[in-house]
Formats: C-alpha cells, structure tokens, sequence
C-alpha cells in the first residue's frame, strides 16, 4: 500500500523542473495554517495528524507508480531515479492532534530539502483539512449537548473511507462513539447500532419485530419506536420489557415536544430508567435547541461527516523560508497576493495564559516562547523517524485527552454556538 499518488501533479512536476535546475536539495520550512476560520467558528480543533504521519511512512514509489507516471509524461528518467529512492528525510513539528488552533496558529511544519517536502503538500491537506473541519464541527456539538453523549453514524454520508476518518476526528473532539465498525478495528473506537426501519417493516408487526430484536440483544437494547405510531410503540416496548428497556430512539418529528411525550409516557408506564435517543439529521444548533428537552444522548450523521456545513477547514501548506545556495543563511519568504499575505520566517506559537484560561494565540518569526506560554508545537518526526506516539489506537486516546485539556483552557463564551469572532486573537510577533 502506498500513498505516494494522493497528490496532485503539479508537486511533481516542481520537483522534476527543481532536479534540473539545481533547487531541489535546497533546505525548505513549509507551513499549514489557516488564514481564518470557517465563518462564525470561534476555534478550529488540529485533527488528522496521526493519520498524516502514518501516510508519511507509506509514501513510496514503486516500479507501478513510477511507470505510470512516465507513460503520461509527467516525469523524466531522472526524476524517475529520484522517486525510486524517496524517503522523507526531514523533520515535522506539529500541535498535538486534538489542539485547538486559530488564523495564522502553525499547526504543522515541514522542514527539509524542496524537493522532498513540496510533494506531501497535497497529502497532508487532504487530510488536516477534512479531519479538522470534522473535528472542529464535532466539538460544537459537544458543547452543545452539554455532557450528554453523543454517536457519530453519518457512514452512509460521505465516502467508505471517508467515514472511517470522520469518526476518528469525531472520537477525538469528544463524541463517544461509532456506528461504523471499520473505525473500531482500526482506531479502538466503542461502537454501537442497533436496528433501522426496515426491521420493523420486515415483520407482520411492530411488536414482532420488537420480540425479535429483545430476543437477539436483550432488554437493554434501543427500540426504534417512530415507525408508525409512536405512543403504542413505546406502550408495546414497555409491556414486553416490563418496564426495563434500556433506551427507545426517535428519529422524527417536531423533537422537542415528542421528547416530552415520550419521556412523560415512559415515567407513567413505570419505566422512568428507560433512556430517549434522538437522531434526526441533528446539528449542533439543533442539539442547543434540545438541550433543556429530556434527552438522554444524541446520534449524529450528516452534519457531522460534512463538517456541518463547513467540509474543509481552509489550511493552507506555504513555503515560509529557505536556505541561501550556500547554506549559511535563512531567508523568509511569504506571499503577497491580495487577500492571501502570509508571514515569512519559520515559526515558533504558544498560548498565553492567565489563571490557566487562554488569552492570545501568540505566534513569533523569532524568539522563543514565553514563560506565561503553553508552547504548542512539538516535535513529530525526527531526521525521517516518526515518533511511534501519535500513531495507532495509543495516538488517537491521547489526541482525545488532549483536546479535552485544551477545550478546558478556551474562555467559557469559547463554546457558545452563536456566530462570533476568535476566542483569543492571534497575536504575529
């Protein structure tokens, strides 16, 4: 398996016309930021990076890939060469995945020869952009529900693959758990799932269908009651249970006002530990706006998957310096064009705190990181080695603890869903 033709052409024809003009081994600092973020969102949430970094390990040309390259010209014979031989032999400094980033927060560096750098422009913002965005949607959810639990089950909303990341990022920024089994092989992600409207349909009647299912997975499973009628479904669920059904979902409808009803039906029929699940194409607004209904967790697809309405989190991969002919000098560049200025310099970015509450993004072309600063880029890749820590199951429950550290540092308007600007600015020293 290989990820070396994730990409875009031109990173290869770069390095092509690098290799013949001399450039190509010139030492690079390249940057991912963001200019800004997603209209109204008060933080962005750093997600993607152990997959970035085991994409790294992956990213290889073989015999396959490099023929298929000459026979559309995209390469010369020698550029070929160079491709057989690749191996990232530089370094990466990143945010810890799970930070929360702001405009112009660094969240990953690459440095190394052009060359050997450019060509992972392409795969690293396929991914920090679609996992942050999904991150950074997931993480108003969360606050939205207000320590109610949430499930990502938005699988059947994006592409196969896709869906598996999706619910990586929305592990990571706080949802609870899956409906996709893939994501809990590969990430250790809890799953669950327990029956659509085609069961109940698939039987003679509603309460076959709910003897069928109590019989397979006991009475602590979620009965699916909106089908037809909802308050004769929860009075069947009830009766065969005898009051002890773990939970009933609902999954349309006016939610607030037949949460009420149901949940009042429920403490009447003597099942007040019976628990309420809503799905329903929620977002987070719809979430806020349930919050004081009775409900006991949320299940999340569409909105979730696509970013809820935001799919990319804007990230940018920039060339920020490069070494002169010789060697001995560092020159920061940066972009000009109108309404796409960068900062040159390779970056150092730490939050200020104060009481442990974060007030200012601080970003430096040079110096170090105060000591009233949590500096926030570490360090991830080490002369080509990747650091092990960030990968795997191990990588995605620290990047989870992580978020949750970082969140609790933001100012508490932080989480409020209304449109509003920054947290914290970003101060560019």
């Amino acid at each position: 398996m290989t990820s070396a033709l994730l990409t875009d052409q031109y990173e290869l024809t770069m390095v092509d016309a690098a290799l013949k003009d001399g450039t190509a081994d010139r030492r690079c600092v390249f940057e991912v930021f963001a200019r800004r973020l997603p209209d109204g969102r008060r933080y962005g949430v750093a997600a993607g990076l152990g997959r970035f970094l085991t994409a790294l390990t992956e990213f290889r040309f073989g015999d396959e890939e490099i023929g298929f390259l000459r026979d559309r010209g995209v390469i010369d014979e020698g550029t070929a060469r160079w491709l057989a031989d690749y191996r990232f032999t530089g370094d990466v400094r990143a945010y810890r995945e799970g930070e929360v980033f702001f405009p112009n927060s660094p969240v990953l560096q690459v440095e190394g020869t052009f060359a050997e750098s450019v060509v992972l422009e392409t795969l690293a913002l396929s991914i920090f952009n679609a996992d942050s965005a999904i991150a950074g949607a997931a993480a108003r959810m969360v606050s939205a529900a207000d320590g109610r639990p949430l499930a990502e089950m938005g699988s059947r909303r994006t592409g196969e693959w896709n869906a598996v990341a999706a619910a990586r990022a929305a592990y990571i920024a706080g949802f609870g758990a899956t409906s996709n089994l893939e994501a809990g092989r590969t990430w250790g992600i809890p799953t669950m799932g327990t029956a659509a409207h085609a069961f109940t349909l698939l039987h003679d009647s509603e309460e076959a269908a709910f003897r069928s299912q109590l019989d397979a997975l006991g009475d602590g499973t979620t009965l699916l009651v909106d089908t037809y009628d909802i308050e004769a479904a929860v009075e069947t669920a009830v009766r065969l249970t005898n009051g002890r059904l773990g939970a009933v979902r609902i999954d349309s409808g006016d939610l607030p006002s037949v949460v009420a009803a149901v949940r009042a039906q429920l403490d009447r029929l003597g099942a007040p530990a019976t628990k309420i699940t809503v799905t329903n194409d929620l977002d987070e607004y719809t979430i806020a706006a349930l919050r004081a209904a009775p409900v006991d967790s949320y299940g999340v697809g569409t909105s979730v998957v696509s970013g809820s309405g935001h799919p990319a989190a804007g990230m940018v991969f920039k060339l920020v310096a490069h070494q002169t002919p010789a060697g001995d000098e560092w020159v920061p560049v940066a972009k000009k064009s109108a309404d796409k200025v960068s900062t040159g310099g390779r970056k150092e970015a730490g939050r200020r705190l104060r009481n442990g509450i974060a007030t200012a993004e601080v970003v430096l072309t040079s110096g170090r990181v105060g000591p009233d600063e949590r500096a926030l880029l570490v360090p991830v890749v080490t002369h080509g080695e990747v650091d092990p820590t960030f990968l795997g199951v191990a990588g995605v429950e620290a990047a989870r603890a992580h978020h949750k550290r970082a969140k609790a540092e933001l100012p508490v308007d932080a989480s409020r869903i209304g449109r509003g600007d920054p947290a914290i600015p970003t101060l560019v020293i």
